[in-house]
């Protein structure tokens, strides 16, 4: 099984102006296609050539994890954003006010997760059992080997954001989190129970 670039799920210029188009250009035509390219060079000639990306991430190390986690945080990232507003679904909201308070309370603690996390990584909100928390991953590191169900992410790598607004990553993660988190793919993650599958 050959591991694809999975397309973006609207236009380049559909996040703008919270997010460019040269933005999503650079980040999704450079960047994911790099740990793409890597990944299925990792793979070629292994007992892994026919898996897919999950059991990749999961069984693998070093560099190939690097690329493989990053090639799944990214397809996850893509979707954890919409140019269409949404509102989390009822069974999310409950979730969300009893494990922290109201939807603003959430966002608040995602942002102060995101801004704050030293260096690369990844912010997530993720499901543990039957309560939400807030998470941060380093670099490639992924919410899917942490045992628990990821809902949804913000990347806080400098390329994800620096091309639009420099070096300020609140302003960059503000604008995520006011304007175009996909609450109805959060939701779907919610209710599904099971982690989001890297598409084929």
């Amino acid at each position: 099984m050959t591991i694809s670039l999975m397309p973006l799920p609207y236009s380049h210029d559909a996040l703008a102006p919270h997010i460019s188009a040269e933005t999503l250009e650079t980040h999704h035509g450079k960047h994911h296609k790099g740990y793409v390219d890597k990944v299925n060079a990792g793979i070629e000639g292994t007992d892994m050539a026919g898996a897919d990306l999950e059991t990749i991430v999961k069984k693998s190390s070093g560099g190939l994890f690097n690329s493989a986690a990053q090639t799944w945080n990214h397809g996850f990232y893509w979707h954890s954003m919409s140019p269409d507003g949404s509102q989390p679904s009822d069974a999310l909201a409950k979730a969300i006010d009893a494990s922290f308070g109201s939807v603003d309370a959430l966002k608040e603690k995602l942002s102060e997760e995101a801004v704050g996390h030293f260096a690369s990584g990844w912010a997530w909100l993720v499901a543990d059992g039957d309560s939400l928390k807030v998470i941060s991953t380093h670099d490639a590191e992924t919410a899917i080997t942490e045992g628990v169900n990821p809902l949804l992410t913000i990347d806080v790598w400098e390329h994800a954001y620096y091309i639009d607004v420099k070096n300020k990553r609140p302003e960059y993660v503000n604008a995520v989190l006011g304007n175009i988190v996909n609450w109805k793919f959060a939701s779907e993650n919610f209710e599904r129970g099971t982690a989001w599958v890297y598409p084929s």
